[in-house]
């Protein structure tokens, strides 16, 4: 019997993948909020996919904001930007 593979929507492009494949943004418990590529961060979580354009997305409509239930400040945005260009590049 073949394992099953877990899946996550992605906060911009609304599609499902399996959850190795997606970027994980965590409100941690402290309240700070930054990327898990690992996956095992304390916190509430939101995936992205690895895409520059869904995390424009999910910015513009809010769905971070909303899943992580916090305001996501504007320094933390640009860090996650920068973050995730480094991990395409």
């Amino acid at each position: 019997m073949q394992k099953k593979i877990p899946q996550r929507q992605c906060m911009g492009c609304r599609e499902r993948k399996p959850k190795r494949e997606m970027i994980r943004v965590v409100r941690c418990t402290d309240g700070e909020v930054r990327l898990d590529f690992g996956g095992k961060l304390n916190g509430r979580g939101a995936y992205v996919c690895p895409d520059g354009e869904c995390l424009k997305k999910a910015l513009r409509s809010k769905a971070l904001d909303r899943s992580l239930e916090v305001t996501i400040p504007e320094e933390v945005i640009a860090r996650l930007q920068k973050e995730m260009e480094g991990a395409n590049g």
